[in-house]
């Protein structure tokens, strides 16, 4: 059941549905990005999750494979993503990169997303754009 749950949150996350998101957090829900900053209010997510879909209103998770321990889960996959949707010939503003995630489910429900993934290039593809 903990692993369904992570696949609809996963469903979510790549069809942009900030609602169906929200609803699938816990009122505790915490997320911790890749350089361990932690968010732990569930209304800042809604706008976190919001502004991060306009940077990048591509984002895509491709799950390759997950592995189960009780209410912990492991997804190991993709995240890719464009920039804005600026694409360009040399499609410099996309970006494809191993990434993992450790979401933990509590009363059906996403309790913690965590992300592990090199960030240097969406942020070099950022800073070539505001710069």
């Amino acid at each position: 059941m903990s692993k369904q749950v992570v696949i609809d949150f996963i469903d979510a996350i790549n069809k942009h549905d900030l609602d169906r998101m929200f609803d699938l957090m816990t009122e505790d829900h915490i997320f911790i990005n890749s350089h361990g900053k932690r968010s732990e209010e569930k209304k800042s997510m809604k706008q976190g999750w919001k502004g991060y879909f306009e940077f990048f209103p591509d984002y895509t998770i491709e799950i390759n494979e997950i592995t189960e321990n009780d209410s912990v889960i492991g997804i190991f996959g993709y995240a890719s993503a464009t920039y804005m949707n600026k694409r360009n010939k040399k499609n410099s503003n996309y970006w494809h990169l191993p990434s993992a995630w450790k979401a933990v489910v509590s009363d059906g429900k996403v309790k913690l997303w965590q992300v592990f993934t090199d960030t240097k290039v969406p942020y070099e593809i950022i800073e070539q754009h505001i710069s």
